[in-house]
């Protein structure tokens, strides 16, 4: 009688059920893991766009609410009349904007609604913020001199201004003051010892000392000067004068450099701009004013007979989209920020002056 060997496997049905099954599991792994990979990528994508976002704000919120600091009220005079040059304002690329035409003071705030590109629907906003340097104090001593003519001026020796931690350098603004009165110059030289140069023709145009008024000229003293409506005659030697650096910053929106990546721009006078944030697509920005009879309130530009002087507070709206668009929806995240900044400087005085 011969053996048979009773064999075991798998029926072809019983191997489609399995692999059906294996097929199933796998299908919901792979489903699960993918799912985790979009989650991780939206989270992703949500925190770099609000981290853009959070810390373009708050650089711009820290210059807003040093606005004025140090700035004489009212703000500093310019130069202004007849034969003046317009006054340069660094501007987005591809602008080149001016400050206003026949303005004879420089606000601690200068609006620039509708000035910035267009971006995501309306055209943007700028602002210029102006306020006075603490990291270098040179106006505790006068100055040891003042040209003549207004084309440079010497810090007294106490006070070293060159092969020191943010020295003087071509480009700053200088505040000059004394009993006279107040005015605005460019450094266009340092010589790396106590003397800065005010040559004409400086990127912002403030140091045209032929101006009949708001020049350096203007806080010197008279002399043979006879016409007291034009002060760029003066050749009377200055009086006791300081001096204070001034940053003068603007914010807007650049969409030029990368379309595809707009950015929040940061400059300072009219050093090349740093971007600050990448993403942002959007700033709008509107102002609060006390005039002390309808302190109007939501202002994009003040009109007369308000002015940019009465600001008070700032209302800043910012849009912020994605990197890069969801790969799920193939289009981008979005994201917005609105806050209130309180000038500091300028809503806060002394009541016992």
């Amino acid at each position: 009688m011969i053996a048979v060997e009773k064999q075991s496997g798998f029926s072809l049905v019983e191997l489609l059920v399995a692999i059906t099954v294996m097929l199933i599991i796998m299908a919901a792994t792979l489903g699960a893991f993918n799912d985790a990979l979009r989650a991780n990528e939206a989270v992703t994508l949500y925190a770099d766009m609000d981290q853009n976002l959070r810390a373009g704000a708050n650089l711009m919120i820290r210059d807003l609410m040093q606005a004025g600091q140090g700035i004489p009220t009212g703000g500093i005079p310019v130069p202004n009349g007849a034969g003046v040059l317009l006054l340069n304002r660094p501007s987005p690329p591809l602008a080149a904007y001016t400050f206003a035409l026949g303005a004879t003071t420089l606000s601690a705030i200068t609006t620039g609604n509708g000035l910035g590109p267009v971006s995501n629907g309306p055209a943007t906003d700028m602002v210029t913020i102006m306020y006075a340097d603490s990291t270098l104090v040179i106006n505790q001593l006068p100055l040891q001199a003042v040209n003549a003519n207004g084309s440079d001026m010497t810090v007294n020796a106490a006070t070293p201004i060159a092969g020191v931690q943010n020295a003087l350098q071509a480009g700053d603004l200088i505040l000059l003051s004394n009993a006279l009165g107040n005015a605005l110059q460019t450094i266009t030289r340092v010589n790396g010892t106590q003397t800065v140069f005010f040559d004409p023709n400086d990127s912002f145009q403030f140091n045209q000392r032929g101006a009949p008024a708001g020049s350096v000229m203007c806080i010197s003293n008279v002399g043979t000067n006879t016409n007291p409506l034009n002060c760029a005659a003066n050749n009377g030697g200055f009086p006791p004068t300081t001096a204070t650096r001034v940053w003068i910053i603007s914010y807007y929106l650049d969409t030029n450099t990368d379309p595809l990546m707009p950015r929040l721009v940061r400059q300072v006078n009219f050093n090349p701009g740093r971007p600050v944030a990448l993403v942002i697509d959007n700033m709008q920005l509107s102002y609060d004013l006390v005039d002390g009879v309808t302190n109007p309130v939501n202002v994009a530009t003040p009109v007369a007979p308000n002015s940019e002087n009465q600001i008070r507070k700032a209302n800043l709206f910012f849009s912020a989209r994605s990197s890069a668009a969801y790969s799920r929806t193939r289009s981008f995240f979005r994201t917005s920020l609105a806050t209130q900044v309180s000038l500091r400087s300028l809503s806060f005085v002394d009541r016992y002056l």
